[in-house]
């Protein structure tokens, strides 16, 4: 810890606690987790190589896919390996920079992901109400510029962060009871306002998460509208079945995260920390290894 002025203190690292009030438990928290990363970078790298390989499967779908499983495998690896290094080896020393990098990769991961479940519902509304413009509307160079707005999105909106704490003071304990550097995690650990960070906060979750999901709303909301339309039960229920592994996915992701930004800001007093560490472990960690199954189970050419 460096000190300069008997007030400003800037921590040379970060201590990691882990789930707090579970510390005793923590080696077989980690067997679960581990099996679950694992099932996660089997199933999201199998289906990024056939995706790849298989030419039938060279459609925006299938291309919307591999986008969400390649981010949701660099979402659980810019965590899972730290916590595991955790739980089984007691390494929870970080440094300060890298606490900063693995915040600005976890939240920008997470707000690419976001974005690509939005494009999936675009994707849907198109290929379910304008049947016969799909090709034409769809094109790779459209998919490669949307897939390429959307990282841009995530990444250049989080770039704030890490500057943001980089200048706060902290004079209070460096322990984080948490497995990762999460932003809100970090910043309360400062002993200066945090408004800023809260505010700037709020706005990336209206940019990105309110977006995303009155986008995704209004899809569904399209979609059903046409559906109901249909004379043929047979086509409304093909149309609702190539929905389904996405709006499985949608509920996978948002409700954990929507949980985890809440109470932090809201009510954190009130949930136990060890469960919001829980939650917001399986937010990164549970849409990797579920949507795989999902898609692999609901997606017949799969």
């Amino acid at each position: 810890m460096l000190v300069s002025n008997n007030s400003y203190v800037a921590p040379t690292s970060f201590i990691l606690n882990g789930i707090p009030d579970l510390e005793r438990v923590h080696v077989w928290i980690s067997f679960p987790l581990c099996t679950m990363y694992i099932i996660s970078l089997v199933g999201n790298l199998g289906l990024v190589y056939l995706i790849y390989y298989e030419e039938s499967l060279h459609h925006p779908m299938y291309f919307f896919l591999a986008m969400i499983s390649l981010t949701d495998l660099l979402t659980c690896t810019t965590t899972l390996p730290n916590a595991l290094c955790i739980f089984w080896f007691s390494l929870k020393e970080i440094n300060f920079n890298a606490c900063l990098a693995q915040m600005f990769f976890v939240h920008g991961f997470t707000g690419v992901e976001s974005g690509v479940l939005m494009l999936m519902a675009l994707d849907r509304y198109i290929a379910i109400c304008y049947p016969l413009r799909y090709a034409t509307t769809l094109t790779n160079l459209i998919i490669a510029k949307a897939g390429l707005a959307t990282f841009l999105r995530g990444v250049l909106l989080m770039i704030p962060f890490p500057f943001l704490v980089k200048h706060l003071p902290f004079c209070q304990s460096n322990i984080i009871s948490h497995t990762y550097c999460d932003h809100m995690s970090v910043v309360k650990l400062s002993c200066a306002s945090i408004k800023v960070n809260v505010i700037y906060g709020l706005m990336v979750a209206l940019l990105i998460g309110v977006f995303d999901i009155c986008c995704i709303s209004l899809s569904y909301t399209m979609i059903v509208k046409a559906v109901i339309s249909f004379s043929s039960s047979d086509a409304r229920q093909k149309a609702f079945s190539t929905c389904t592994a996405h709006i499985s996915a949608i509920i996978i992701t948002y409700v954990p995260a929507f949980f985890t930004f809440f109470t932090h800001r809201f009510g954190g007093h009130k949930i136990p920390p060890s469960l919001h560490v829980i939650v917001a472990n399986l937010y990164l960690l549970l849409p990797p290894t579920v949507n795989p199954i999902v898609y692999g189970v609901k997606t017949k050419q799969i």
